[in-house]
């Protein structure tokens, strides 16, 4: 019996031939993605023990991100404890306030993914960087604190689910509606510690950016990870983004490899989705929802706040002007300066959008768009949860960049494809 891919990476990685699903295995790491939420807790788990080392300072990547620039003098001092510990242990891939971003969006964008590793985080988005044919998942303070000191964890070796996305996407659908509509069919545990590998020839449009997309909310639907597969896609983006070590490993699943269960969608019949409080597997056509008042849109996070899902939105916004509170956050310093230097940030400017710095902000109901009771919300983010971004009796509607900003044009969901 063949291997996916999943299973020949933690094999690799476990140093063994072959791996099974269930299967327990003790794994070298090979990233660790610290931000400052997570990170202090594992500091103090190791100082406490007298353990206040890591593993290797070049394979541990940190970046503030959920509450920065701090917003309040508890998310400065965890800055602050983050900033100490990373200085002290001469973290090399260590990027703080002026340099910081949405650490989703900062590992690919800096080179620091690679076909073939593991890469763990305390951080359920973790699993965006499967997007680059890597095993990436997240992990609570505990572990966190064993990978920092060790460099290594165990893993329970998942099953895996194949997802055949066919066709090829129409006008005005992105992969944010594909990943939607993927959550809306199998449900919020419809692939409970299983590894999504998705496939099939719709990938083939899609940039990383957008694949990450997808990648990224394969936690909403329970797995411990998603991953596709090397093409020229990830070639072209690792040569433009690989900074050093740029050799790696590429691993493909095998033509007899055993999945747990198969999925297959036309992606040339979709439309536009949006996912309906309280669930991400809330998601329905636009058709069926259209209308309704919202008080705020928001474009940005480690879901859609790339270069690519900015210009999606001014190209919507450009000309016209908001009717509601927008909140446009680019997810990183890098994308931040394209965006200005593209002439987007004008364009956002004049259609009255608020521009932040990079953050997570809003997103976890942090700060940077925080939602009153009673106030309706489309986003770009990945959680639309009872309180996600704000008052309990908020409401939160996830969308593409697209239809969040003609939502925002007409102040209501609307389909995007009467402006594109």
């Amino acid at each position: 019996m063949g291997m996916t891919i999943t299973e020949k990476i933690l094999a690799r990685s476990a140093a063994v031939g072959s791996v099974v699903p269930g299967q327990l295995v003790d794994a070298k790491v090979d990233v660790v993605l610290c931000h400052d939420v997570t990170t202090p807790p594992a500091i103090s788990m190791l100082v406490e023990r007298g353990i206040d080392k890591v593993f290797d300072p070049e394979k541990i990547v940190v970046t503030p991100d959920h509450f920065q620039p701090g917003k309040d003098i508890k998310s400065a001092e965890l800055h602050k404890r983050l900033h100490e510990w990373a200085i002290r242990h001469k973290i090399r891939h260590y990027y703080p306030i002026g340099r910081a971003g949405v650490c989703h969006a900062i590992l690919p964008e800096q080179g620091h993914v690679r076909p073939g590793e593991v890469i763990v985080g305390a951080d359920s988005h973790t699993c965006t960087h499967g997007a680059l044919a890597a095993f990436s998942t997240g992990i609570g303070s505990t572990d966190l604190a064993a990978a920092i000191a060790t460099g290594e964890l165990w893993f329970r070796v998942p099953e895996s689910m194949r997802f055949v996305l066919n066709g090829s996407l129409g006008h005005g659908v992105y992969s944010k509606d594909v990943v939607l509509a993927v959550i809306a069919r199998i449900g919020t545990d419809g692939a409970l510690y299983r590894a999504m590998e998705f496939v099939g020839p719709a990938l083939t449009d899609m940039s990383m950016e957008a694949r990450m997309t997808i990648t990224n909310m394969a936690i909403e639907a329970g797995a411990k990870s998603g991953i596709i597969g090397f093409d020229d896609v990830t070639r072209r983006y690792l040569n433009e983004h690989l900074q050093d070590k740029t050799e790696y490993t590429v691993f493909e699943s095998d033509d007899d490899a055993a999945y747990a269960a198969a999925e297959t969608f036309d992606c040339s019949r979709l439309e536009p989705m949006v996912a309906l409080p309280h669930l991400p597997s809330g998601g329905v056509p636009i058709g069926q929802c259209a209308g309704l008042a919202m008080d705020q849109a928001y474009i940005g996070s480690c879901t859609n706040g790339r270069i690519e899902d900015l210009r999606i939105a001014a190209s919507i916004l450009r000309g016209r002007q908001v009717a509601i509170r927008t909140i446009v956050v680019p997810a990183t310093p890098v994308i931040w300066k394209q965006a200005k230097d593209e002439g987007l940030f004008d364009v956002f400017y004049d259609a009255d959008c608020v521009i932040s710095a990079p953050t997570c902000g809003a997103c976890l109901g942090g700060f940077m768009g925080v939602l009153a009771a009673g106030e309706k919300c489309v986003s770009t983010t990945n959680r639309n949860f009872v309180g996600r971004m704000g008052h309990p009796k908020s409401e939160v509607y996830l969308a593409s960049p697209a239809t969040a900003a003609a939502s925002a044009v007409e102040g209501k969901l609307t389909d995007p494809r009467k402006y594109i």
